[in-house]
Parts: structure tokens; sequence; C-alpha cells
């Protein structure tokens, strides 16, 4: 490892935080689940195939434009198990709390974590709660985990790329991450900016009804859309070429982007997908997409060669080619 000491750079989900769990939790806790590194693992207990996941959520500020550390938590952890193709069942929530907190905002988290547990279809069936003295976090801390099953015949994993396959993205990108940095730091601007944070398991379940041909799915929560493309390439060895005027920005977040010297496909979304799905199925896909609300601005963005594997190319609009990295460094802490 490079440092003697954990940095924010570390949770980033960007470079630092792929090269600290391969050099120092792989090793510990090596495994064949842990070492497919997907958002979650699989399972087969009796036959049935279930997906697990869990997630931690430290955002800052706690309510924010479009949701709260509440809701965030509950979105986060069903994405994760959607982005496996399972349909999530049950949820188990622990609260860190700090010692003064306020108990009506403590109740409002509350309420939309039942909200959006309510829309997802998913159980809270069990939970934990710790209180720390004054000092000792930060307001509140959010761990969820959860479960989900599988159906025998859907395979999707970050591994499953294959040359020729299309990549789809399912709306705009970077809303949930210039929102929180807009919020944290006070700024306004003429359009109003929003968390992205939703649901993603009726989109999914819709998309798996519609082609069973969908190899690989991915939400680009931290580290962007960037990140997560990069992740996709590596674990299944291939190229990824996308194209630049394909990428839905809302022209607000462009604009905020462009004023904070921020590349929009570095920032955080919170209820986008990635899908990598075979060329003849891509277009009904993104028909039936386009029917959910959470779909309606779906599209094709690029597309899996067998070339340079492990690398993503951006085709720019004015004609050129260029390398889109990992994301290094760290522009946001506590984004999620």
């Amino acid at each position: 490892m490079k440092h003697d000491r954990i940095l924010l750079d570390h949770g980033s989900g960007g470079r630092a935080s792929h090269d600290l769990i391969a050099s120092l939790f792989l090793p510990q806790f090596d495994n064949e689940f842990l070492r497919e590194m997907n958002d979650s693992a699989v399972v087969a207990i009796g036959g049935t195939k279930l997906a697990f996941s869990t997630d931690s959520y430290v955002v800052d500020p706690i309510f924010f434009p479009g949701g709260d550390i509440g809701s965030l938590a509950i979105h986060g952890t069903v994405n994760d198990l959607a982005m496996r193709g399972a349909r999530p069942l049950y949820l188990s929530v622990g609260f860190i709390i700090e010692e003064g907190f306020p108990m009506a905002d403590l109740k409002t988290i509350a309420g939309s974590m039942k909200n959006a547990a309510a829309e997802a279809g998913i159980v809270i069936a069990t939970g934990d709660t710790k209180v720390v003295p004054k000092g000792a976090t930060d307001k509140v801390f959010i761990n969820t985990a959860g479960i989900g099953i599988i159906d025998p015949d859907v395979n999707i994993s970050g591994q499953n790329a294959r040359p020729g396959d299309k990549v789809i993205l399912s709306g705009t990108i970077a809303d949930h991450g210039i929102t929180i940095l807009t919020c944290r730091e006070g700024l306004q601007f003429d359009a109003p900016l929003k968390s992205d944070s939703a649901p993603l398991n009726t989109l999914v379940a819709e998309m798996l009804a519609t082609s069973r041909k969908i190899n690989v799915l991915r939400d680009p929560t931290r580290g962007g859309l960037a990140t997560s493309l990069n992740e996709i390439a590596g674990q299944s060895r291939v190229g990824i070429r996308v194209h630049e005027e394909a990428i839905p920005v809302r022209p607000e977040v462009q604009a905020a982007c462009e004023l904070l010297g921020i590349d929009p496909l570095y920032l955080a979304n919170e209820g986008k997908l990635i899908a990598c799905a075979a060329a003849q199925d891509a277009e009904k896909l993104i028909d039936i997409m386009h029917k959910n609300p959470y779909g309606r601005d779906a599209c094709i963005i690029g597309e899996v060669i067998s070339d340079h594997p492990g690398k993503v190319f951006m085709k720019t609009i004015i004609g050129g080619n260029r390398i889109v990295d990992m994301l290094t460094g760290e522009p946001l802490p506590r984004i999620c």
C-alpha cells in the first residue's frame, strides 16, 4: 500500500478504494464471493439463489433536495441487490446516533425509510440502534444489509460483459453528486438541483421480463459513470467505447459542473443504472425502460469491444478519442 494512514480518498469508490480492497481486505477475507468484486454476493441455499449485500451511509448533509440519509440508505441497498437481477426481499437497518440528535429529525428519517421500503416492496425485518457521546460521530450514520431472490436462469455479473454488447444508461448522470456538493457549500443556481435517489428494482424486473440477454448491471454511485465503466471493463477483461454526445446530462447540472470545474463523469448517481446487453435486444430494452419513471431518459451510450481489455475510451464530440480512467482523488467525501 502507498499510505500508512487511511485517507478520504480511500472512501471515494475510485482507484484508491479499489487498491485498499485488493491489497488489504481481500487478502484477509479472501473467498470466492469477494473475489468477484460485485455489489452483492450471490449465494445458493437449498437450491435457491440469493443476493446478499450491505452498505453504510454517512452522507453530509443528511437532508437534501430529492431525499435524505434514510431514503438513500434503503435505495442504495435495494439497488445493489437489483444489480444482480435479484428481487429484494428483506433489509436490516442499523443506526449509530450522536447524543443530542433531534428526535424530530430521527422520526423524519425513519418515515422516509418506511416510505422508501414500501415503494421498493421490501421489508425492514431487523435492526439495531447505538447512541454514542456527542462528537463521537456526526449526527447519524446508517448501515443497511439486504437479501433478495434471483431466478435460476438469471446470471448478471460485472464479469459477464461480452464484445458486441450495447452499453445502456438509464438516464442523466451526476444529479446526486452535484446536488450534495452545492447543498454542502451553500451554492444556489437559477434552476433547482435535485438528487436522483430512487429504487431501481422495478425497472430491473421489467427489463428482465423483456430480455434475459442482460449480462451486466451496475449502479454508478461513488466514482460515477467513469469508474463503474472501468470496473466492468476490468472484471470482464474487455474494452468499452462510449460516445460523449450520447451521455445525458441535465443542462443545469452541466452548467454547475462547468462553473465548479468538475467532470460529471466522476460524480455519484443514486438512481441510475448501466446495463451491458446483447445488441439484438438493446432497442427493445430501451423501449420498455422509457415506460418506467426511472428509465424515461434511457439511451445507448456505447458498446463493448474486444480491443484494449480493461480500458474505457470515449469518442468525443469533436471526433477524437480519449481514455476515460477511474476516479483518482476525492472530489466530494461523504457523498452517500
